[in-house]
């Protein structure tokens, strides 16, 4: 019998064959918490979930804001369409 090295994020479960990705996810998790924090902090009336959802999604698709931040807000509105790209009715049904 072989014996396959895995790694698990704390945070949510998730299961990664390989340190690299582990890490890059987690990384992720991190950034989202920070956007949710944000949120929670400075849009009122903001629910946590919603706050959660949202934070998930920006951290996901960070490259395309930031890459928005820089002048070039058009490609927010690609988002969703293609692969590797998550939509907000997918981060729920994930959290």
């Amino acid at each position: 019998m072989a014996v396959v090295a895995m790694w698990k994020c704390d945070r949510d479960d998730s299961m990664f064959d390989n340190k690299k990705d582990a890490d890059a996810y987690d990384k992720m998790l991190e950034l989202a918490e920070s956007f949710t924090q944000f949120l929670e902090k400075h849009a009122e009336g903001i629910s946590e979930k919603d706050a959660e959802t949202i934070g998930l999604l920006l951290a996901h698709n960070k490259e395309q804001v930031i890459t928005a931040c820089k002048g070039k807000p058009e490609v927010l509105l690609s988002l969703g369409e293609g692969e590797g790209e998550s939509n907000i009715t997918e981060l729920s049904a994930a959290s």
